[in-house]
């Protein structure tokens, strides 16, 4: 099997059966493959990990998503929005501190109170910023009307996960309802790549019922959309959601946490100068879960800016690491754990994709 984890990343182009081989590698052959991705993400995207702040400004959410924490139907979760000025400060704290990007993090709703709020906080955070903070979004599915004002307002990044790219797969993790169409979903990527966003997605890596050749699905369908940023990471479990029934037939977590890497290394060596996340959910099984993903791949890093007093709520699977760790002590810990990974801090920079600059440049 060697050999083959040695033939197969040779290769120029990856096949689904070259990626279930891949996916499937053991711990000696996964080796080849996190080298194969370290040297190419090295020579496409450098040794910089670029910092997006993360704010994290409400748990509300319209959606009932069966995996998720922040879902409508639970009952167990104290709602909050953050205060528009609070944001406004974090934003303030990641310009001074040279973050280069904030991405803005919701639950799902398109009402007019909360599309005009962020679209007031995405201009004020420009005005503050002198335009120099980046700012990337992540709200779920909205009209082609609001993606353009938010992107007028300011923003020009967008993280919309496709959770699972399998059709018949995604009903097991959503209701069956208007609310949630996988259709819907794939619309709106189209229409924030014609809005002009760089467009971010992903998915969760060992959900239950998801086989090997989904997830080599999953990489098929981040290749074939053309996606210039991935956050993806492994699955874990919330009690408070009804997929916590499945438990018992998940894989053990180190092994979502393994394959999770894999998927990282893999989709660098796809998808050689896209940007990739290095997710919190990472560091939720493996303390240094996020400075590995680095090491075989990814190059962004969100370091948590959200008031601390709110964290506490923003839990989207059990075990959420930093929830209790300000600002300050965040980012600091993070640059020494960079280091460590062999990388250094793209301070003050953007770090926008370089595939959306080669892609727009192809177009133009």
């Amino acid at each position: 099997m060697q050999n083959t984890i040695q033939h197969i990343l040779e290769k120029e182009t990856f096949e689904k059966p070259d990626l279930v081989a891949l996916l499937s590698a053991n711990e000696e052959e996964r080796k080849f493959i996190f080298e194969k991705a370290a040297a190419i993400k090295e020579e496409y995207v450098g040794k910089k990990v670029y910092y997006r702040g993360l704010i994290e400004f409400s748990n509300l959410c319209g959606k009932n998503c069966l995996y998720c924490g922040i879902r409508a139907g639970n009952k167990n979760t104290h709602r909050y929005e953050v205060e528009e000025q609070e944001v406004i400060d974090a934003a303030r704290y990641a310009w001074e501190n040279k973050f280069g990007s904030v991405v803005i993090q919701a639950g799902e709703r398109s009402d007019k109170k909360f599309v005009d709020r962020i679209e007031r906080m995405v201009h004020e955070i420009k005005t503050l910023s002198n335009a120099e903070l980046g700012i990337t979004l992540s709200l779920g599915e909205q009209s082609e009307e609001t993606y353009r004002r938010w992107f007028e307002a300011g923003a020009h990044r967008y993280l919309l996960r496709i959770e699972v790219s399998n059709p018949d797969l995604y009903p097991k993790y959503h209701p069956h309802n208007k609310k949630h169409d996988y259709q819907a979903r794939l619309d709106c990527l189209h229409l924030l790549r014609k809005v002009g966003y760089q467009v971010g997605s992903g998915v969760m890596i060992g959900l239950p019922f998801q086989t090997l050749e989904d997830l080599a699905d999953d990489l098929l369908f981040l290749r074939e959309h053309d996606i210039d940023m991935v956050g993806m990471g492994p699955y874990i479990e919330h009690e408070d959601t009804p997929l916590f029934k499945y438990k018992d037939q998940l894989l053990p977590k180190m092994d979502r946490f393994y394959l999770s890497l894999k998927m990282v290394a893999i989709l660098r060596i796809m998808m050689k100068d896209i940007n990739i996340a290095a997710t919190t959910a990472m560091q939720a099984i493996d303390p240094l879960g996020r400075e590995k993903a680095v090491k075989v791949g990814a190059n962004i890093i969100m370091p948590n800016l959200t008031p601390t007093k709110y964290r506490e709520d923003y839990l989207l699977y059990e075990d959420k690491p930093c929830t209790d760790e300000d600002a300050e002590e965040c980012s600091r810990c993070l640059e020494a754990r960079i280091h460590m990974a062999g990388g250094e801090v793209g301070y003050g920079e953007w770090g926008d994709s370089k595939h959306f600059e080669n892609r727009k440049k192809e177009e133009d």
